[in-house]
C-alpha cells in the first residue's frame, strides 16, 4: 500500500480540522467560493470531485462484464444489497430517527434535509474506494472489477429514479432537471472519460500502461479527497461549531446502517458459500457508499449550506474509519469461509 491508503483516516481527519478552522477564520472566502456555480452546480466542488473520481473510473473495465456469468453468486449478493435493500433501509432509518426518535431535537425542515442526505448516500453504491477495500482484504481484483463495472452501468439508469422515488416518498420535492444533470455530470461523464482513457492506454501498452497511469494519478486522488473534505467542512463550519450535537445525531443512523448492511451481506456470503476473496469485496461494495456522488448531488439539489449536504459530509466522516474496522473484521474472520 502507498502512503495514501495506509494513512487514509489521517488525511480525512486533517482535512476535517482544516476545513472547520478555515471556515471560521475566513468565512468570506468560502461564501465567495459558494457563489461560483452554474445551474445549482458549484464549480469548485465539481472540479475537486472530478479530480477524485476520474482516476478511479479509469480502473473500470467494461470489457470485464463478459465475465459476469463466472461465479455469479458474488455479483448476485452485491446487486441485491446495493439496489434492493440498502437504499430502502437507509430511508427507513432516516425517517425512524428524524421523524420520530429525534423529532423533539430537530426542526421538521432540517429533519427532512438530513433524511434527504442519507437517502442520497444509500442510493450511491461505492464505485471508487472499493478498490482499496478489496486490496486490503486480499480480494479477487478481477472479480471486484466485474462487480464495480456492473454496478456503475446500473447506476447510470437506476440512481435518479430510486433517489427520486425515495425522496418523494418522504415528502421531499425533487427537481428532476437538477438530479439528471448531476447524474450526467458525476456519473456518465467521468465514467465515459475513464473508459476512453483506459481504451487509449490499453492500445498503447496494455494493462501495465493503465496501471502506471493510475499510479501517477494517486496524488491527485488524495488532493481531490482532502480538498473536497476541506471545502465541505469549511462551508458547514458554523453549523458544526454552533450545533455539534447534530453531527452525532446524523452519525447514529449512518453507523447502524453501515454495520447492519455489512452483517446482512456477510451472513449472505456465508450462506452462499462464497470464497473469502469474493465474499469480502462483495460485502464491502454493498456496505460502502459513493460519497463523492452523494455529496455532489446533495449540493446541487439542496445547496452547500443545507442539512442534506451536511448529512453527506457526515457520511464521509463516518465511512473511512468504519470501513477500515470492517476490513479488520473481514481479515480476522477469513477462516469462516472455504
Amino acid at each position: 500500500m502507498g502512503i495514501f491508503e495506509r494513512f487514509l483516516s489521517v488525511w480525512v481527519g486533517l482535512g476535517i480540522v482544516a476545513g472547520v478552522l478555515l471556515g471560521n477564520l475566513f468565512p468570506g472566502l468560502f461564501q465567495a467560493m459558494a457563489a461560483i456555480e452554474i445551474a445549482h452546480v458549484n464549480l469548485v466542488v465539481a472540479v475537486l470531485i472530478w479530480v477524485m473520481i476520474y482516476p478511479m473510473m479509469v480502473q473500470v473495465d467494461f470489457a470485464s462484464i463478459r465475465d459476469v456469468g463466472k461465479r455469479p453468486k458474488g455479483l448476485f449478493l452485491t446487486l441485491t444489497v446495493n439496489w434492493l435493500i440498502k437504499p430502502f433501509t437507509m430511508a427507513g432509518l432516516g425517517v425512524l430517527f428524524f421523524h420520530h426518535l429525534f423529532a423533539p431535537l430537530v426542526d421538521p425542515d432540517s429533519a427532512n434535509e438530513y433524511i434527504a442526505g442519507m437517502i442520497l448516500l444509500g442510493v450511491a453504491p461505492c464505485a471508487a474506494m472499493v478498490f482499496i477495500w478489496s486490496q486490503l482484504t486480499k480480494g479477487d481484483a478481477n472479480y471486484t472489477l466485474v462487480q464495480v463495472s456492473v454496478n456503475d452501468l446500473i447506476m447510470i439508469f437506476a440512481f435518479a429514479p430510486i433517489a427520486a422515488f425515495l425522496l418523494g416518498a418522504t415528502d421531499i420535492t425533487v427537481p428532476w432537471q437538477t438530479l439528471l444533470l448531476s447524474v450526467a455530470l458525476y456519473i456518465v461523464l467521468p465514467l465515459a472519460a475513464g473508459v476512453m482513457t483506459r481504451r487509449t492506454l490499453t492500445r498503447q501498452g496494455g494493462a501495465s500502461r493503465v496501471g502506471a497511469f493510475t499510479a501517477r494519478l494517486k496524488p491527485w486522488v488524495m488532493l481531490g479527497l482532502v480538498g473536497t473534505v476541506v471545502m465541505l467542512f469549511g462551508f458547514q463550519a458554523e453549523t458544526i461549531l454552533t450545533h455539534p450535537a447534530v453531527i452525532g445525531l446524523i452519525a447514529i443512523p449512518l453507523l447502524i446502517q453501515t454495520y447492519g448492511i455489512f452483517a446482512l451481506a456477510y451472513a449472505g456470503a456465508r450462506w452462499l458459500q462464497l470464497p473469502h476473496s469474493i465474499a469480502a469485496p462483495a460485502c464491502m461494495i454493498g456496505t460502502s457508499n459513493f460519497f463523492e456522488l452523494a455529496v455532489a448531488v446533495a449540493i446541487s439539489l439542496f445547496g452547500l449550506h443545507s442539512g442534506a449536504a451536511l448529512a453527506t459530509v457526515v457520511g464521509v466522516l463516518v465511512e473511512v474509519p468504519v470501513m477500515l474496522s470492517l476490513v479488520w473484521f473481514a481479515n480476522r474472520t477469513r477462516h469462516w469461509f472455504a
